[in-house]
């Protein structure tokens, strides 16, 4: 059952549209291939049924299915699926694609490999449903199944951050970012701004953020199973100069004697902040 929520930044499908050729430029989609095989030789999935959360166009999807994957594109954003489709039409691949919100989408034991790439995490404004997440992906796994999550890591962000930054693109539009931490070093706070022919547009959003403790932290508090941190789909160690927080975890291959949820997971009155 779908909950009803109020509407939130990335729920407006004209957000991704204008800012779809900044967020996803052709680059990105040619270096994909070789970030899977990197996710698959860090994963190891013994099987072949895979969930791409929060697909947006479809680029790690595609990938997958090219190595023979059966996989399965969940995001919210019917633009960004309308995309995935088109890109898949012209890959020749097989995708079941769903639209849906990642805190409602559930298959109890459906998937051997779960991905979550390319910063597409802590969005809600209640911390609680990054948990609800979590435990919906750990229900979804099949026994022994694996969890690999890509983010910008806080580490990384107290090194880097620029309260504004500006650049002009290849087709002369500038890119004006503005960017404000909030609520203790937990989230951030970013404004894009468009000028193009003199014409300003801008576009507001705002995410939690994570160290590497505190995604592990959670992760562990939903069950997942020997989770490990990464500084990059190589497998270097994570540390302050890691350009990426990459966390996997595992679906215990002999889970305790407890009924499989197949309901999302609800979170726990008592649940860690």
């Amino acid at each position: 059952m779908t909950t009803r929520r109020k509407k939130e930044w990335f729920d407006d499908d004209a957000f991704w549209q204008e800012l779809y050729p900044f967020m996803f430029p052709e680059q990105r989609f040619a270096a994909t291939p070789q970030e899977i095989e990197k996710a698959l030789a860090l994963t190891n999935p013994r099987g072949k049924a895979a969930l791409d959360l929060c697909c947006g166009p479809g680029r790690c999807s595609i990938a997958l299915a090219q190595l023979g994957f059966e996989v399965t594109g969940v995001d919210r954003t019917k633009y960004l699926l309308d995309r995935a489709r088109a890109k898949a039409r012209a890959a020749k691949v097989k995708i079941q694609w769903v639209q849906a919100d990642m805190r409602d989408f559930v298959r109890a034991e459906a998937f051997d490999l779960t991905l979550s790439m390319f910063t597409s995490f802590g969005y809600f404004d209640d911390k609680h449903e990054d948990v609800q997440v979590l435990g919906n992906i750990l229900t979804s796994l099949k026994p022994g199944g694996v969890f690999l999550i890509d983010v910008m890591g806080k580490e990384r962000l107290a090194k880097i951050l620029q309260p504004t930054t500006s650049d002009v693109l290849p087709d002369g539009t500038r890119l004006v970012e503005r960017h404000e931490i909030f609520d203790d070093w937990t989230r951030i706070r970013n404004e894009w701004i468009l000028i193009r022919k003199g014409r300003a547009k801008s576009f507001r959003f705002h995410h939690t953020i994570y160290s590497g403790q505190e995604l592990k932290d959670r992760m562990q508090q939903v069950g997942f199973a020997d989770v490990k941190l990464f500084g990059n789909l190589d497998g270097d160690e994570y540390g302050p100069d890691a350009h990426r927080l990459i966390a996997l975890g595992r679906k215990a291959a002999h889970p305790k004697a407890t009924k499989h949820r197949t309901e999302p997971f609800k979170r726990r009155s008592k649940a860690r902040a």
